[in-house]
């Protein structure tokens, strides 16, 4: 998911340049309470109308689409972003109602003060969701989210109907601004709550980047500077239409940055991911890996896939949501089938289910260890040509493989004509010895029965070697392998000269662990490249 992405969190530049630009509204109302006469006056019922209805409009169906991402993932910081566009929202749509002469004969008090008051309630929930309300104490907003949805609710049901009856205290003469009086002081402090929020939301953009994060600031500064309008404006003069304006900018600015982080992520989860709290971030983590693995684990069969998906569908999961975590799913797939052959199949095995076993280092195990390669495979790929040698040797692993994975050995590496194969690498094999010399006694034989139908094909030798190793990863952080090293490892490449092609060779130690029923020659001691002393060793004929 994805989040911000289900997030992709990388630090973001400074955007100075737009902080700037953000300033010029300021520096205007500044001018304009200092030399009054360029306040000038405009008063245009239908455009204020329809100028205050959209912008109300839009912070709405805003403020819908955040609660519902807010409720879905339980997260108190969108709950409180969710209930802020719902005060401004909800109050300005109040503010559309006295326009004189649209739907009201004349201007109501009630309706001309509810702006500031909608923007000073929403300042109060846009600087607490970015406090410990929308963090460490995240679980007192999500316990009373109901009740703070209600008193919204509730509150503009009661402004809306107290001023239409003309009851006090909204029945009182009609102020020359809406920030008269008492309310000027709301407006001041709504104006340093706007910019607290605005400050920490810069902050959450400088930490984890996002388009969303950063129109929240954006927006956060265009409304503080709304309130600064409606606290030096008078009606229908510029500074008023200023408010206006600056709050329809501020709604867009998070609109598009809305459209923007969808557009990337595809669902309405991974649009607000740059606002989650920390534990929501990590909640959909592990729902999307875990659903991604659901999927992925359906594999190819359509009625277990369909189980998935009604399964997600019940937990609330949207279509976009589904539609991508099903496209990532198939995505895992694709690059396990197309990496999955390069890994020894145990530990593609174990980093499902266990990561740290790709760590670099490893443990010390009993282990036997094969290794086989084509006696006289240096003479045939001299008179062949390379693709030849490569078609001849991908026809031999084609039979080897599978013997190897059958009897529970790791293929650890193919190594031009030869392959090396470990057993016991889990430490749960008792009777590895016995695999890994029936398996090299299987390789020969199959290396037989090719060079048969192909006359001038080499054939197999094999040796065998059982002791202590270490078993583990080996590399660095960029390029790193499965390996089993040790003298153990070396001795049995080693055998694989003391014997001729076609026979198997085996150490004293993996003959001592077959036990009764095997069958064999001995060599008796032979030197072997790399050891000072010589090693014990019989031709294998068979395990018993």
């Amino acid at each position: 998911m994805t989040t911000a992405a289900p997030g992709e969190r990388a630090a973001a530049g400074t955007p100075w340049p737009w902080m700037l630009l953000l300033a010029l509204p300021v520096f205007g109302l500044l001018l304009l309470f200092v030399w009054p006469e360029l306040d000038l006056h405009w008063e245009h019922h239908p455009s204020h109308f329809w100028l205050v209805l959209l912008t109300a409009a839009g912070s709405v169906a805003l403020a819908y689409i955040t609660n519902v991402v807010a409720t879905r993932q339980r997260d108190a910081r969108l709950v409180l972003v969710s209930l802020a566009f719902l005060a401004s929202a909800g109050f300005l749509g109040l503010h559309a109602l006295a326009t004189p002469g649209v739907l009201l004969g004349t201007p109501n008090a009630g309706f001309v003060l509810a702006t500031p008051v909608g923007l000073f309630i929403a300042s109060f929930f846009a600087a607490a969701s970015v406090t410990t309300l929308g963090g460490p104490r995240a679980v007192i907003v999500l316990r009373l989210r109901p009740v703070l949805l209600g008193f919204i609710v509730g509150l503009l049901l009661m402004w809306a109907l107290v001023s239409l009856a003309s009851l006090p205290p909204l029945n009182g003469p009609l102020p020359a601004t809406e920030a008269a009086g008492p309310l000027a002081l709301l407006a001041i402090a709504g104006g340093v709550l706007y910019a607290f929020a605005a400050i920490r939301s810069f902050r959450f953009y400088l930490e984890r980047g996002g388009v969303l994060v950063l129109a929240v600031a954006v927006a956060m500064v265009l409304l503080g500077e709304a309130m600064l309008a409606i606290a030096i404006s008078r009606n229908w003069q510029l500074s008023w239409w200023s408010w206006h304006v600056l709050m329809l900018v501020s709604f867009l600015t998070i609109a598009l940055g809305t459209r923007a982080e969808y557009q990337r992520s595809g669902s309405l989860t991974g649009a607000f991911g740059g606002l989650y709290l920390e534990a929501t971030l990590a909640r959909i983590d592990r729902w999307h890996a875990r659903a991604i693995a659901a999927i992925a684990a359906a594999d190819d069969r359509p009625e277990a896939a369909d189980r998935v998906l009604d399964d997600l569908r019940r937990e609330g999961a949207s279509s976009d949501e589904i539609t991508l975590v099903a496209e990532a799913a198939g995505e895992v797939k694709r690059l396990d089938s197309l990496f999955r052959p390069y890994l020894p199949s145990h530990v593609a095995r174990e980093l499902r289910h266990e990561p740290s076993v790709g760590r670099l280092g490893g443990v010390e195990r009993e282990v036997s260890v094969m290794f086989a390669d084509l006696a006289g495979f240096t003479t045939f790929s001299e008179t062949r040509s390379p693709s030849e040698v490569i078609a001849m040797l991908n026809r031999y692993w084609a039979d080897v493989v599978p013997l190897i994975d059958a009897s529970g050995g790791v293929v650890e590496q193919f190594a031009g004509d030869g392959v090396l194969a470990s057993f016991n690498t889990t430490g749960e094999m008792v009777d590895h010895a016995r695999r890994a010399a029936a398996t090299a006694l299987g390789i020969v034989a199959a290396g037989r029965r090719l060079a048969a139908e192909h006359p001038s094909w080499p054939v197999f030798r094999a040796g065998v070697n059982t002791g202590t190793a270490v078993v583990g990863t080996v590399g660095s952080t960029e390029r790193r392998s499965f390996a089993v090293i040790g003298d153990t490892t070396n001795t049995a490449a080693r055998l694989l000269a003391v014997g001729e092609a076609g026979q198997v060779v085996v150490a004293q130690s993996t003959w001592s662990a077959l036990g009764e029923g095997r069958d064999g020659i001995p060599l008796g001691p032979r030197r072997v490249k790399g050891r000072r002393r010589p090693v014990e060793a019989w031709v294998l004929r068979a395990t018993g």
